[in-house]
C-alpha cells in the first residue's frame, strides 16, 4: 500500500503520462521512443513507473481507473485485463481512430477486444513455446503420445531426473498450461460465444494427460506441482530435463555458455497436439490503452500508434528481445538477429497463440480452475469431477455477473470466433 500512496500520478496539463515498466532495458528503450515521439510531434511526454508485479501493477490501476483518475493517458495493461477494464468503463475504444488491426496477431486483437469494440493495442507478444533438446532428440515431439514415449525412452536410458517439466503450482502459470494443453486435446475452458467448455470429454482427457505424466508414466516430476517459471528453466538449464514449457525470456538466459550447460543444444518449437486438437500456445505480452477519461485523448492514442508501429516494435526486439506484434515483421532479416532465432519459425509458434478466456471476470474463473486442476494433478480428486465442479461453479460466475444471460442472446460476445476448435 506503501507504493500507491507514493506513486499516485500527479496531474500535468501540459503532458501526456504513460505508465508502465520502469526498471532496466524495457524502461531504457521506452524512455527512448518516448523522446523520439516527442521531439517528432511536439508533445511531451512522462514516463510514471508502475510495479513490476503484475499483481500490484493491477492493484494500483484499479485504484487510479477507479477514482476516476484522468492519468495516466496510456496504460501498459497484461492481456489478460482488457475486458475486465473495458466492461467497467476505464478504457477508451480505439475504433475511432481507425487501427489497422489487420496487420497484428489476430489473437492478441481478440483479446484486447470486448463487446465488439477494441480497446487495446497489442504492444509486444509473448507465448508458451516447447524448449527441447536437440542432442537428445532428432525433432521436437508433434504430438502428446510422442512426447510421452520419446520422453519415456530416453529417462529409461539415462540418468536424467526429468522428462518435460512445465509450471504446476497453483498460479496463473498453471492457467497458461493448461489452455496449451487443452486446445492441444480439441477442448476449451468457454467456447467463443463465452459458454462453459471445460467440462468436456476432451478437456477430461487433457487434464487426464496431464495428471499422467507425473504419476502414471513418470515423465514429468511431481515437483513440478510445486514450480512456476524460474523452478522449471533452471531444472532444463542444468541440463536435467528432455523437454520443457516457458516463455521467450527463458532463451536468452538459456543461451549463456557460462550458466547454462544446454547452451547451443536445444531449440523451441510449438506444443504438441492431438489429431482432434492442435498446437496452441497461451498468449502473454503487454497492451497499450487509453484512460477513458484522459483530457488528450487524440494525442494519448498518437503515442499508442507511434510504440506500436513497426519501426519501434524491431527496436524493442533488438533492445530487449521481446516479439513483435505484427506478423509481417517476421518476414524482416533483422527480426531473425535481434531475437536470436529463425523468425519464420518464431512467427509459426505465435500464430498457434490463444487468448485465455476473454471475460471481464477472468481472475475469478482463473481462480476457481487453479484450485480444481491442482487437485486433480495431486490426485484429491479425479479429472472428470475436479473439471464438472470447477464447470458448476464458473457458471454460477456467469449468473451472478450476468454474462451468461448476455451471451446468450450473442451480446458483449469476446472477438474470438475461429480461435478455438
Amino acid at each position: 500500500m506503501l507504493w500507491l500512496a507514493a506513486c499516485s500520478p500527479g496531474p500535468d496539463a501540459g503532458a501526456i503520462i504513460i505508465s508502465g515498466s520502469g526498471l532496466g532495458r524495457e524502461a531504457d528503450v521506452l524512455r527512448t521512443q518516448i523522446a523520439r515521439f516527442s521531439q517528432a510531434r511536439g508533445i511531451r511526454v512522462e514516463l510514471q513507473p508502475a510495479p513490476d508485479s503484475a499483481d500490484e501493477r493491477h492493484q494500483l490501476y484499479v485504484q487510479w481507473l477507479n477514482a476516476r483518475a484522468a492519468t495516466p493517458d496510456v496504460l501498459q495493461i497484461d492481456v489478460i485485463w482488457t475486458p475486465e477494464f473495458a466492461a467497467a468503463g476505464w478504457l477508451l475504444p480505439l475504433d475511432a481512430f481507425a487501427p489497422r488491426v489487420a496487420e497484428f496477431f489476430p489473437a492478441a486483437i481478440a483479446a484486447n477486444s470486448w463487446d465488439g469494440t477494441l480497446f487495446a493495442l497489442p504492444w509486444f507478444i509473448d507465448t508458451g513455446m516447447l524448449y527441447w533438446r536437440t542432442d537428445l532428440l532428432d525433432a521436437a515431439p508433434r504430438s502428446f503420445a510422442d512426447l510421452t514415449s520419446a520422453t519415456g525412452a530416453i529417462l529409461g536410458q539415462s540418468d536424467l531426473p526429468y522428462g518435460f517439466v512445465w509450471q504446476g503450482a497453483r498460479y496463473e502459470g498453471l492457467m497458461t498450461v493448461f489452455v496449451e494443453i487443452l486446445g492441444g486435446f480439441g477442448a476449451s475452458i468457454l467456447d467463443e460465444r463465452g459458454r462453459v467448455t471445460v467440462d468436456s470429454e476432451r478437456a477430461v482427457n487433457a487434464l487426464t494427460f496431464m495428471r499422467d505424466a507425473i504419476h502414471e508414466h513418470r515423465t514429468t516430476p511431481a515437483a513440478v506441482l510445486t514450480w512456476q517459471e524460474e523452478d522449471t528453466r533452471f531444472a532444463f538449464q542444468n541440463g536435467q530435463a528432455v523437454l520443457m514449457r516457458n516463455w521467450p525470456y527463458a532463451k536468452t538466459l538459456l543461451d549463456d555458455p557460462g550458466s547454462s550447460k544446454v547452451a547451443g543444444r536445444f531449440g523451441v518449437a510449438r506444443m504438441p497436439s492431438t489429431p482432434e486438437g492442435r498446437p496452441t500456445a497461451a498468449l502473454g505480452g503487454a497492451q497499450l490503452a487509453v484512460n477513458a477519461r484522459s483530457r488528450r485523448p487524440e494525442a494519448a492514442y498518437a503515442l499508442v500508434a507511434f510504440l506500436t508501429a513497426p519501426e519501434q516494435m524491431l527496436e524493442r526486439a533488438r533492445v530487449v528481445g521481446q516479439f513483435p506484434s505484427r506478423p509481417g515483421l517476421y518476414d524482416r532479416p533483422e527480426l531473425s538477429e535481434a531475437i536470436g532465432l529463425p523468425a519464420a519459425e518464431v512467427r509459426d509458434i505465435l500464430q498457434s497463440a490463444r487468448p485465455r478466456p476473454v471475460t471481464p471476470v477472468y481472475t475469478e474463473l482463473s481462480g476457481i480452475l487453479q484450485v480444481h486442476v491442482h487437485r486433480a494433478l495431486t490426485r484429491q480428486t479425479e479429472p472428470r469431477a475436479a473439471l464438472e465442479s470447477a464447470a458448476a461453479e464458473i457458471r454460477r460466475l456467469l449468473a451472478r455477473s450476468g454474462l451468461d444471460r448476455a451471451e446468450s442472446i450473442g451480446l458483449r460476445k469476446p472477438a474470438t470466433a475461429g480461435l478455438y476448435p
